[in-house]
């Protein structure tokens, strides 16, 4: 394990005012946002897309990562280049999900364990050769207080393959992100979140330092901490910034550099806003930046998707000025 390269790409991963773009949607994701707006889901029809997004100009000035899919960091844009060589051209650091998708936790209904720990080590250096420098495992943690969720027995089996997760990427010189979800879905409270985000969010820790992961060289994608998307009594932009920076404090290390959130389903501008709030608390020890998927990709998808022969540089424009609002908020400026 090479600490220093490690600790290079994370920090590069979540430089201040940059951020990282999930573009990593697996094939079942990518055909439902496709049939919504009437677009063939095909092989041709992904790359066309993803081509978009990775050669939008500008960009690079906001994203300090790309988070690509299997089919996607193998693929080649028009000209024949290939997409990780666009992107090392410029200077975002390509990355890949690795995880194999949330399955059925045995034993324990309503409840997933994230799956894809066989074969992983092979898998990495593959991914490394093709020129993967970063990669993502995404663990979710359903809230559901009538049934007493999440249940330890969860939270344990999923801090420990997120852990033996992150330990082979580093041994694989990868930047592991860490990503324990806590599902905005429910009724639950904005209290009820930030006690289970802080749960999850120790364990995590703990299992982590059990497997001596390098610290400094990973990036926590931790979810902000939300009233429930069902929740009659919806928390606002000051509440949830104060509630989820109160949270990292208590359980994430100082020595992460940085926290690149999810948006797990949030508005476009209230992902953003949540993000610029946090942005001007002061005494926190981390960057704050994101990692969004739908929350920066759907309004460009959306203009995309109605010519995707004609209006590929208007939706690359819609696509820079969501990066660009996001760049903002690390910063603290977006409503400025």
């Amino acid at each position: 394990m090479n600490t220093d390269v490690l600790k290079s790409i994370a920090s590069a991963m979540v430089a201040k005012g940059k951020g990282i773009l999930a573009a990593d949607e697996s094939h079942g994701t990518c055909k439902k946002r496709f049939d919504a707006l009437g677009i063939e889901c095909d092989e041709e029809s992904r790359r066309q897309y993803r081509q978009m997004l990775i050669t939008a100009p500008g960009v690079e000035e906001f994203l300090g990562g790309i988070i690509l899919f299997d089919e996607t960091i193998r693929q080649f844009a028009d000209d024949g280049s290939r997409f990780v060589d666009v992107l090392n051209e410029k200077g975002i650091i390509p990355g890949i999900k690795v995880d194999t998708g949330a399955k059925d936790l045995a034993l324990h209904p309503g409840e997933k364990v994230t799956e894809g720990l066989d074969g992983l080590r092979e898998r990495l250096a593959e991914y490394r050769s093709i020129g993967a420098r970063f990669a993502k495992w995404r663990a979710v943690i359903t809230i559901d207080a009538e049934k007493k969720l999440p249940t330890d027995a969860c939270l344990w089996a999923n801090a420990h393959a997120l852990a033996r997760y992150a330990a082979l990427c580093q041994e694989a010189e990868i930047v592991p992100i860490v990503e324990p979800e806590v599902l905005m879905d429910g009724f639950h409270s904005l209290e009820t979140c930030e006690e289970v985000t802080g749960r999850t969010l120790e364990i995590v820790f703990q299992d982590l330092n059990h497997q001596g992961v390098y610290l400094p060289g990973i990036v926590l994608k931790p979810s902000m901490v939300l009233s429930g998307a069902n929740c009659p009594d919806q928390a606002d932009i000051e509440t949830v910034a104060q509630a989820t920076v109160r949270t990292l404090k208590k359980y994430v290390p100082a020595d992460v550099p940085g926290c690149a959130f999810l948006s797990g389903g949030q508005s476009a501008e209230v992902a953003t806003a949540h993000l610029n709030a946090m942005n001007t608390m002061e005494d926190v020890p981390w960057n704050l930046t994101f990692s969004y998927g739908r929350a920066i990709q759907q309004p460009a998808l959306k203009k995309w998707a109605e010519a995707p022969d004609a209006n590929v540089a208007l939706a690359q424009a819609i696509l820079l000025d969501r990066c660009r609002a996001n760049g903002l908020a690390t910063r603290g400026e977006a409503g400025e």
